[in-house]
């Protein structure tokens, strides 16, 4: 049995209370003084003794009360410190100011390939290879800038911690540190996890035709492990597919790293794809730096604008995919991973080709499987849909109350070309939030947000002025409007879709709901 022995602190207390122990011939395995406490742990002790030896316990002056406990703090204190350790993913060594491992978990044991009986008492050195990592960190005091080190082959970012407590302040030593090892796989989740909030196809908001119809392509090609190229206008969502396809494939739980070809320069580029070793280029961090194609081992990499990727980039991409390995920048090794790559472009790659401005068998390995994202003047239907979505983020961004839109305003926006596409509106409804206090958006607060926001005085206003408490009648009667003045000038659904340069069906469908020409139907 354990108990706590609860007294006012006096010195000699500890003392007398241990010798009534003494006294009684009980046999104490563990003892734990704290300032106002005496815990003890007596197998002999039972349930039928407990009273008398309180009794006694009582009898000493300062004793104020005897509790059972169910384990002692010092126990308790190491059980958890044991279960953190064991559940802890990454590889974790304690070592002392020796630089000798003094604990590790289990995940440290793994990668060692060592018992952790066997990790206890070598030192850094003997475990690394490397006797300038272990002065160095000694002669740091444990502080030192992250660095990559190998175990029988295999990268890893090496972090150090320095133990808090001082063994001599004078002198600024420490009594140890902790080092935590990190494999580029782990580094991708954790970017992966940063950098994206998982959203799958539901993630995509529309519901017109064109998106519908993406919806369903895109669940299918997502299952299938092979190159995706994702093609579309600037502005569109390709991102966001890409995101969904990954989310839905079997490497969903595996990182989902993306990289924008345009965004970087040719060498730096590279250095972020495909990772350097140290000391490869004026500049590089010291031990070296995993790509985000080994970071996502097992995962996916998104290229965007892979149009723009140097032709000496592509060669090295091309040869990557023929069977999935590289090498870092600097080093002769070659690294094996299995990654899906998804790639995006607004550009004509097939055009490209033929100028040769991008490599042909490049092309044919990328576009293995497609996906058109469709441009936002080919989904109207979804143009307000989008819109009240980016309302209500901006007005929780700006902690306003949520703005509506009035019927000219939400007629302007679907009357807009929007050549920027879902960006563009994204923009210019986030402007129009920020410029005005009102709750009422009107198309002149469009305007002020961003001049492409069409006029649409000629389309005749008053009976959607009258329904602009009502969102859906307002869009019918816009739509209605419109169509009633388009189609006498273009008397047919063809014509009338090319004009509003949208799809035929789309437009036959309108004209069907609304029973134009007159009589043609409900």
């Amino acid at each position: 049995m354990r108990i706590d022995v609860q007294f006012a602190d006096r010195v000699g207390i500890a003392h007398e209370i241990l010798a009534v122990l003494a006294r009684r011939n009980m046999n104490v395995v563990a003892v734990e003084v704290d300032s106002s406490d005496v815990f003890i742990d007596i197998p002999q002790l039972t349930a039928e003794l407990l009273p008398s030896l309180r009794q006694d316990f009582l009898g000493i002056a300062g004793v104020l009360n005897v509790v059972v406990v169910d384990v002692l703090p010092g126990a308790r204190r190491r059980l958890h410190l044991d279960t953190l350790m064991a559940v802890m993913a990454d590889p974790v060594m304690a070592v002392d100011a020796a630089g000798r491992i003094v604990a590790a978990n289990a995940a440290a044991a793994a990668v060692t390939h060592l018992r952790e009986s066997e990790l206890d008492g070598k030192t850094l050195e003997e475990l690394f290879g490397e006797a300038a990592l272990q002065a160095e960190l000694l002669a740091g005091n444990f502080l030192a800038p992250a660095r990559e080190v190998r175990l029988h082959g295999e990268p890893f970012l090496l972090e150090v911690t320095p133990v808090a407590e001082a063994l001599d302040s004078a002198l600024g030593q420490t009594i140890g540190g902790v080092i935590t090892l990190h494999a580029p796989r782990r580094l991708g989740g954790r970017l992966h996890a940063l950098q994206h909030g998982g959203g799958g196809f539901d993630a995509i908001i529309g519901d017109a035709e064109p998106i519908r119809a993406l919806k369903a392509r895109a669940a299918r090609v997502a299952v299938v492990d092979a190159p995706l190229l994702i093609v579309g206008e600037t502005g569109t969502g390709k991102e966001l597919v890409a995101q969904a396809c990954h989310a839905a494939s079997q490497r969903a739980n595996a990182p989902f790293l993306a990289l924008n070809c345009a965004a970087l320069p040719e060498s730096l580029a590279e250095s972020e794809l495909f990772g350097y070793m140290s000391g490869a280029f004026s500049g590089a961090q010291r031990g070296g730096k995993p790509g985000l194609i080994e970071m996502a081992d097992g995962g996916t990499v998104f290229l965007d604008e892979i149009g723009e990727m140097s032709l000496y980039l592509q060669a090295k991409l091309l040869r990557f995919l023929n069977d999935g390995r590289f090498r870092r920048i600097g080093s002769d090794r070659e690294i094996k991973v299995n990654v899906r790559i998804i790639s995006a472009t607004h550009r004509n790659l097939r055009k490209m080709v033929a100028e040769g401005a991008f490599r042909e068998d490049l092309y044919y390995r990328l576009n293995v499987l497609q996906l058109e994202v469709p441009a936002l003047r080919e989904r109207p239907d979804d143009i307000l849909l989008l819109a009240r979505h980016f309302i209500e983020r901006a007005c929780a961004q700006a902690q306003k109350p949520i703005c509506r839109l009035s019927a000219q305003a939400c007629a302007a926006l679907v009357a807009n070309n929007w050549p920027g596409n879902v960006r563009q509106l994204q923009n210019v409804v986030f402007r129009a939030i920020t410029m005005t206090d009102k709750r009422l958006l009107e198309e002149t607060d469009l305007d002020l947000a961003e001049g492409a926001v069409r006029p649409v005085a000629h389309v005749e206003r008053g009976a959607a002025a009258q329904a602009a408490d009502d969102w859906e009648n307002s869009v019918s009667q816009f739509e209605r409007t419109l169509l009633e003045k388009l189609y006498p000038q273009y008397p047919s659904s063809r014509k009338l879709a090319v004009r509003l340069k949208t799809s035929h069906s789309m437009i036959a469908n309108k004209l069907r709901k609304y029973g134009i020409p007159k009589g043609s139907g409900g």
